[in-house]
This record gives C-alpha cells, structure tokens and sequence, in this order.
C-alpha cells in the first residue's frame, strides 16, 4: 500500500473529533475502562488496551467497550497490537478491532509491526490510524502501510521508550506530511509547551493519568511515581525481553535490570527470538498485572517514563485536563472553541 499523506489543512484535532491534542496513551494493565472514559470526557481521547480490558479488568470486550460508552458518549480509541511474535493474539486482535468497529470506535494507535491490515479495515469504515514510532526507519515504513499520522515515541516514555529525543525524532519525521504526536517526558503543561513549540500536532500521556484518581492502579504505584524523579527510571530487559522504562525500586535494585545470557542468546537468534519474546509477551503481562494490583512487593515492576520527575500529586482526571488545556497556545485555544474566558 502505497502512502498517502494528508492534506496539511487536515489536523489530529479534526481528524479525531476531539477538543484537546491530548492522549492518554494505551496501557496495560492501567487503561481501566473508567480511566479511558474519564480522559475522553474531559476533552482528550482515552484508548483502550483491549488485553488490560479482558484480562487485568475482567471485562468481555464488548461489554467493556458499553461501560464506557455509558461512561462518556465522545471518541475512544483502541490499541492494536501487530507485532508478529505474540501471534497468539494476532486472531484475537482482529476479532476485538472488528467489535470496536461495530461499536462505533473509529480511532486506533497500532504499535510493533506492520499496521496495514489495520489501515484496511479502519479505512475501510471511516476510521483514522496512527502508529507508534521511534525513528524515521519505522515511521517510513507505517506510511507505506498506509497510516494517517505517528506517534513518536521518545526517549523519555515509559514502558518501551525510543532512543532519540523529542527534538530528534521530530526531525527525523516533520517532512513525512502527516500529523505526528509526541510520547514520552510529558508531566506537566510546560512539558507538552514546548513539544508543540517544536511543531508537534499533541500528545500522548502515560504516566501522568496513571497518578490519576480513575486511574485503578494500586496506590503504591501512584505514590511510586509522585515519589519519583528522573534518575529513578532505569532501562530493564528482564521483563519483556527488550529495553523497559520502569522505577528503580529497592526489589529491583535488589534484582538487577539485565536479562541472563542465555535469555540474551535466544533473543537475538533468527530461529529463536521470536518464542522467545512471546513468551517474555505472556511473562510480562503477569509481573506487570500483579504489581499494578498488589503494589509494592517482591516483584514490583511499576512502568514510568521521565516525566515522574514534574508529577508531584494524584489528581483528577478533568483537572490534569483542564491544566493541560489552559496552556495551550492561543491559536490552538481558538481553534478548538476555548476563549480567554473560558
């Protein structure tokens, strides 16, 4: 499929039908349906993570997908996952993306392979895609699939971070002639200021709407990141299998941040890395569940990007918004309604 950038009249803004250039990003096991509503009710767009929905929140889909549909009636979006190794979901992702679209979902963020079939079927009824990135290499390839804008994650994002820096990866992508949004470092609206003053459409939020009172995460992880400053993300292979920002907590001081050697051989052999990673796939969606439930313990794996280091509190969705918001620059502000009295 050959790219097709769009107009440059054409905004994220106008193509999601949101107020806000605001995400709160897919997360598992965080993104509770009441968490993604709450996000989209106060102006930006909550997406789902259809895994955390069905296996940490205990929800078959298309019931969740109607909780929140009566939590907020404006856009949702969904998380779709295409990396080949965790192929034991790939069927499953198809039938959830398929339901999402019977339910009127027509926003989705892809992330970790090819996102064509996904383009196909969202384009098919409407729909909009962006992908997730951290270098030009990938962001090319997303737009030969067919994508309407990225998501460039850097390297101050939770979770699975890029290696560049906001900046970096802006240049790397600004002439591609779609929207792009900026993942990773963003904690407070100075943060999300300057990114747009680079020429970044928005954002996407992790960690902060993870300290956020819908956000039905354990405590201790809440207060892990308000607690938390940038030196206290550390880099960890020995959960996915591949580099993961989380905070260096005294378990993990305790039990180190690198894979074994034989874990490293298997990860990077032809034959062998792709078993390798599904099952470090289903490993960490274990460990990762069980520490955002049960808090601190003797695994306790709390994914964080930089930004903890501007998180100070745990507030409330519609406020962490509304703060966001009012730092907008003008422009934007008029272009989505907000005056100076607002």
């Amino acid at each position: 499929m050959s790219p097709q950038p769009i107009s440059t009249k054409s905004t994220f803004l106008e193509q999601v039908g949101i107020e806000h250039p605001i995400i709160c990003g897919a997360m598992y096991p965080c993104s509770n349906p009441e968490l993604v509503a709450a996000a989209s009710e106060a102006g930006g767009i909550g997406i789902i993570q259809p895994i955390a929905m069905v296996y940490a929140h205990q929800h078959e889909f298309r019931e969740g997908l109607k909780l929140i549909k009566q939590l907020t009636k404006k856009p949702v979006g969904l998380n779709v996952i295409v990396e080949k190794s965790v192929s034991a979901y790939e069927e499953r992702m198809k039938l959830w993306m398929d339901i999402a679209l019977e339910e009127g979902v027509r926003f989705f963020v892809t992330a970790l392979g090819n996102p064509e079939w996904v383009v196909e079927k969202a384009h098919a009824k409407g729909g909009i895609v962006y992908h997730n990135i951290t270098s030009r290499k990938w962001a090319k390839r997303a737009l030969e699939a067919g994508v309407d804008g990225l998501i460039c994650v850097n390297d101050g994002a939770g979770g699975h971070a890029g290696d560049l820096t906001a900046k970096q990866l802006y240049d790397e992508t600004k002439d591609l002639g779609v929207p792009t949004l900026c993942a990773g470092g963003i904690g407070d609206e100075q943060d999300m200021t300057k990114v747009l003053a680079l020429g970044y459409q928005g954002v996407q939020l992790g960690t902060r709407f993870i300290a956020a009172k819908e956000c039905n995460a354990h405590s201790d992880y809440k207060d892990a990141i308000v607690d938390a400053n940038e030196i206290d993300i550390v880099l960890t292979d020995k959960i996915s299998g591949v580099p993961c920002a989380i905070i260096e907590t005294a378990s993990v001081k305790k039990m180190g941040t690198q894979a074994g050697p034989i874990a490293r051989r298997l990860l990077k052999g032809r034959k062998t890395k792709h078993w390798t990673r599904t099952y470090y796939a289903v490993l960490s969606i274990w460990k990762f569940k069980r520490s955002a439930k049960e808090g601190m313990g003797y695994k306790d794996y709390f994914q964080a990007g930089k930004s903890v280091e501007r998180i100070s509190n745990v507030d409330s969705v519609a406020n962490i918004m509304d703060r966001f918001a009012s730092s907008l620059p003008k422009k934007n502000r008029k272009a989505q309604g907000v005056t100076d009295d607002a």
